[in-house]
């Protein structure tokens, strides 16, 4: 059984930094990818960021040199560090898993809030 818990959503000021936690369980990040979406009120999930099993990155144009996926594979965990925050980066952000590729989601979070405040 996959599961993946999420953290380290919050309300922050616009040009502030957050670090999300996705801890995996019930399959290795190393060895599938891993991305993050989000989903703002009243829109659709959008993909965000995301790590393939071979370590290349991807992003949403939206959030180059700002965000960065990473993960840890001695801790099972994948993050996204967000920095240089605005306010239409508000949304509910998702961890998922795949064996198919960065933008194909078979397992997901419960999601985290981000907030961000003009």
């Amino acid at each position: 059984q996959v599961q993946l818990v999420e953290s380290g959503g919050g309300l922050v000021q616009a040009g502030a930094s957050l670090r999300l936690s996705c801890a995996a369980s019930g399959r290795t990040v190393s060895s599938y990818a891993m991305a993050w979406f989000r989903q703002a009120p009243g829109k659709e999930r959008e993909f965000v960021a995301g790590i393939s099993w071979t370590s290349n990155t991807y992003y949403v144009d939206s959030v180059k040199d700002r965000f960065t996926i990473s993960r840890d594979n001695a801790k099972n965990t994948a993050y996204l560090q967000m920095n240089s925050l605005k306010p239409e980066d508000t949304a509910v952000y998702y961890c998922a898993t795949s064996r198919v590729g960065v933008r194909t989601a078979e397992y997901w979070g419960q999601g985290t809030q981000v907030t961000v405040s003009s």
